[in-house]
């Protein structure tokens, strides 16, 4: 009750901002600016204790849209900090539902799919640790320890399976691992070793190039196809993009090499089971179809880019975010070429990461001196799927709709030099 009283008053307080988090129309559109677009701010999530740390990753929950949650750590690895976990709404922007800390500070989480309530979360120190966001105690309900094959670099992201109750990491050690929730325990059981590939010509009977393998890559990042349970994608310390599969530990499928430095995140296109992004600290954006070794599309922003994600209501836009503080927002559709948007998301200020809301025309911007700006987008970034024409039968699906959109992108792409 005290709850709801607190949100009623904050949102009575606040009228003008909720107002435009509804209706917000950008008057900018109605003028002569062809394929633009802008972004408005509404409201920054910042505590005390979160103010000497770094935003280092960001999740919404997926049954409760106007809920997320915020990990706290630090990527200068010289200043080892405590971590600390934050639980926001949307309704109530002037305080945390929830919140929870930990000894080492926090690098990635993740809510479950099916069961909104667990969190699980990856620590600096290389553990991994499940919370349960309706328990009062500050414990986690399961927690990696050495005994259980503990990682043992930081652990940089951590993901869900889409139904079971197990989940996977990734960490600088070199390695994959899937956890899964046992009674009393985390069962560990390792994924994949990421060998590091370097090419290199050798005299051979068959005069043919070959990949020697030599140590471990560190991991940075991976993805898993939303069309292929098994498959996924690793982007390494070294810039080096590999494809996967669960059921080959040993070897890659594919390997993709664009980015000369570390890769910050890979993600897979939600509505094609070819295409996926990149970025990195190289300061490149590189759009893949995983059919063709070589990057389809490059942007270069001029500083090492943070965090990229794929809209969930189209298949051909996408924000990213960069050192300097600034949100881009991409439409392939409207204007292949350059961005529809570009926006000051944090002044003075590194932006690490971006996140769409997954109903709402909401993203989030989360930077290092711990605070999540949130910006709501105008109509002209929020376009969905094309019509259906009047003589589909049966009519298409959305998901058909988006597909069809990108396969109209890549074969226009398919004409032009790489």
């Amino acid at each position: 009750a005290l709850k709801i009283m607190e949100r009623m008053i904050v949102q009575g307080a606040d009228f003008d901002k909720f107002g435009d988090y509804k209706y917000y129309h950008d008057t900018t559109e109605e003028s002569d600016l062809p394929n633009s677009g802008s972004v408005l701010p509404l409201w920054r999530f910042s505590t005390d204790k979160s103010r000497r740390k770094q935003v280092t990753s960001i999740c919404w929950n997926p049954k409760y849209k106007d809920l997320f949650a915020v990990g706290y750590g630090s990527y200068d690895f010289l200043k080892e900090t405590s971590g600390l976990i934050c639980c926001y709404t949307i309704k109530n922007p002037t305080w945390p539902e929830y919140s929870f800390t930990t000894e080492s500070g926090v690098m990635c989480l993740d809510f479950h799919p099916k069961h909104p309530a667990l969190l699980a979360v990856g620590l600096y120190d290389g553990t991994v640790m499940v919370f349960d966001i309706r328990e009062k105690s500050n414990k986690a309900i399961y927690q990696s320890t050495v005994r259980t094959m503990k990682h043992t670099d930081p652990v940089w992201q951590i993901a869900w399976d889409k139904s079971d109750m197990l989940f996977f990491s990734i960490s600088s050690d070199g390695r994959v691992t899937k956890w899964a929730l046992m009674k009393n325990k985390l069962e560990p059981e390792e994924v994949l070793k990421l060998k590091l590939v370097l090419d290199q010509e050798k005299e051979l009977a068959d005069n043919k190039k070959e990949s020697f393998l030599y140590g471990l890559a560190g991991g940075m990042c991976f993805d898993f196809n939303p069309f292929n349970d098994h498959q996924f994608l690793v982007g390494t310390e070294e810039g080096k993009i590999h494809l996967c599969s669960k059921a080959y530990s040993g070897q890659y499928l594919e390997t993709y090499e664009g980015h000369f430095l570390a890769v910050y995140a890979v993600k897979w296109n939600k509505y094609h089971e070819r295409v996926f992004l990149s970025c990195s600290a190289d300061w490149k954006i590189k759009m893949w179809d995983c059919s063709i070794t070589r990057p389809i599309l490059s942007y270069d922003l001029g500083y090492a880019v943070g965090d990229i994600e794929w809209a969930p209501y189209s298949s051909t836009v996408f924000a990213a975010v960069i050192y300097t503080g600034q949100l881009y927002v991409y439409d392939l559709h409207q204007e292949k070429h350059k961005y529809m948007c570009e926006h000051t998301a944090m002044k003075d200020a590194i932006a690490n990461h971006v996140s769409f809301n997954k109903v709402d025309p909401i993203i989030l911007v989360g930077d290092q001196k711990g605070g999540v700006n949130s910006f709501i987008l105008s109509k002209s970034l929020r376009r969905g799927p094309l019509q259906p024409k009047p003589d589909d039968v049966p009519p298409k699906t959305t998901l058909e709709l988006e597909r069809d959109k990108m396969e109209a992108f890549l074969a226009t792409q398919d004409k032009e030099v790489y």
